[in-house]
């Protein structure tokens, strides 16, 4: 996030990690990086650098943020997974601490590595390791493992529903409202039609009902680290059981892609169930982006992103063959 969380300063954020861990805080600076949580870089008593994040847990996309962290935890330790980046426990063998009635901290390793951002290409290399880790990463078993789930329906459906249906209102919520309203009319018809093809997907999805495995949710450029031991996996806060396809859809450009992640699963790839969540992605996207904006908001830099981001998906809606 851009912006730095309301009512929360840097003391407090030193304060919570002296309390929950064993971390003396002696330099801390905020990093404006990433959508969703706060991140902070802090150095301690012995010069060890950790990252930490504060995570707002009233927000939509953070359903059950110790369940995500627990299960990111054993995926690390238990299943030996070596790219999955998980959080520090506490002495005590907690995986998050509390920062007010609202907020929650994790504390990471920071490791020494290149970052790539959200949209950034991938090449061959990559997307071939890429496969491989979301490869391992399904075939971990749950073992017993709470980890949460994620239903094939949007998340946000009302919000598209609201928006669509208040069309012919002013929407005065602030300064990107009815810039939003206008852009919306102009993309009904695609969206309506998108919203459509998600539906029939559905059904056939469902029909297929193919095996649910432990999803990461995100595995796109922005959460990978380049690190000397190879790709790392991080920010699991959406990991879930879900079809594969859940992941897949970011990678698997090709039937030779497909082909790869067959042989190392020995599971086909559902092509539906790809076009199904490359929809579901962007349908989320844009109700939450719509929810914000006609909602109560001031123009910030963050909010300056999700109306950047907001036209950019009804753009690319525009442009999927289900929505000409």
């Amino acid at each position: 996030m851009r912006e730095r969380p309301e009512g929360i300063s840097d003391t407090d954020v030193a304060t919570a990690l002296a309390r929950h861990w064993p971390v003396t805080v002696q330099e801390l600076s905020y990093l404006p990086v990433g959508f969703g949580g706060y991140h902070w870089l802090a150095v301690d008593q012995t010069g060890t650098r950790w990252f930490v994040t504060v995570s707002d847990l009233a927000a939509p996309w953070v359903p059950d943020l110790s369940a995500a962290m627990r299960t990111a935890v054993r995926l690390a330790t238990e299943a030996a997974l070596d790219f999955v980046v998980a959080p520090v426990p506490t002495p005590d063998g907690q995986v998050i601490g509390s920062l007010g009635g609202q907020h929650a901290l994790t504390l990471f390793p920071y490791l020494d590595a290149a970052a790539s951002h959200f949209g950034d290409p991938i090449d061959d290399a990559d997307r071939a390791a890429i496969i491989d880790m979301l490869a391992a990463l399904h075939s971990a078993a749950p073992n017993g493992i709470p980890v949460p789930t994620r239903p094939l329906e949007l998340s946000s459906r009302q919000a598209i529903d609201d928006a669509l249906g208040g069309l012919n209102d002013l929407w005065r919520g602030g300064p990107y409202a009815e810039p939003a309203r206008h852009l919306l009319i102009r993309f009904e018809r695609p969206l309506r039609r998108a919203r459509a093809q998600f539906d029939a997907l559905l059904s056939q999805v469902r029909a297929a009902s193919g095996p649910h495995v432990i999803t990461h949710g995100e595995p796109h450029p922005g959460n990978l680290l380049r690190t000397q031991a190879g790709l790392r996996l991080i920010d699991w806060d959406m990991v879930a059981l879900a079809p594969p396809e859940r992941d897949l859809w970011w990678v698997i450009n090709s039937d030779q892609d497909a082909d790869r992640y067959a042989r190392a699963t020995g599971r086909p790839v559902n092509q539906d169930a790809l076009t199904l969540y490359r929809l579901r992605w962007a349908l989320d996207d844009t109700a939450d982006f719509l929810a914000e904006i006609r909602g109560p908001h001031q123009q910030t830099a963050d909010t300056l992103v999700s109306w950047n981001a907001l036209q950019q998906t009804l753009s690319q809606l525009s442009r999927h063959p289900a929505a000409p």
